[in-house]
């Protein structure tokens, strides 16, 4: 008799997705796995069970950091910038664009999965001591003395 996919919520379930995610897999990838959930039952969960929504936020924001070490791996690999030809090496525009495109990728992503990787600039205006601001009105009238 075939099994069909999970759609009970367990521990075990959720961990083993996130676990996924932080090693870069994602949602969508994982769910085609016939052992995993349909990802509409994955965001079911994501917006109705408050434990995984938070395991889930938390398995992103290490997934971004990951992502980190992969930007530097990229960027550090100059394997492939020069290409030999007739002419002697050459720049191999291809693969330094493609390289350009990975790591913009990943920094898009890191943004998106965690605020601290965020580029928003968040401006907040306070009053003294960090309370709110006071608004105070003055009005001074005078009057001619006749």
């Amino acid at each position: 008799m075939a099994m069909g996919r999970p759609s009970i919520y367990s521990q075990e379930l959720a961990v083993t997705i996130c676990d996924r995610l932080i090693h870069g897999e994602g949602l969508r990838a994982i769910c085609r796995d016939d052992a995993m959930p349909s990802i509409s039952t994955v965001i079911d969960w994501i917006k109705n069970k408050d434990d995984f929504s938070a395991q889930y936020a938390r398995a992103r924001e290490l997934q971004a950091e990951l992502l980190l070490d992969e930007i530097l791996e990229i960027a550090d690999d100059s394997s492939q910038d020069a290409i030999d030809t007739a002419n002697g090496k050459v720049a191999n525009t291809e693969f330094i664009a493609r390289s350009r495109l990975r790591v913009d990728t990943r920094k898009w992503a890191m943004g998106k999965m965690s605020r601290k990787f965020n580029d928003k600039i968040i401006q907040e205006v306070t009053g003294a001591n960090g309370d709110p601001i006071q608004h105070a009105v003055s009005i001074k009238i005078e009057f001619d003395d006749e």
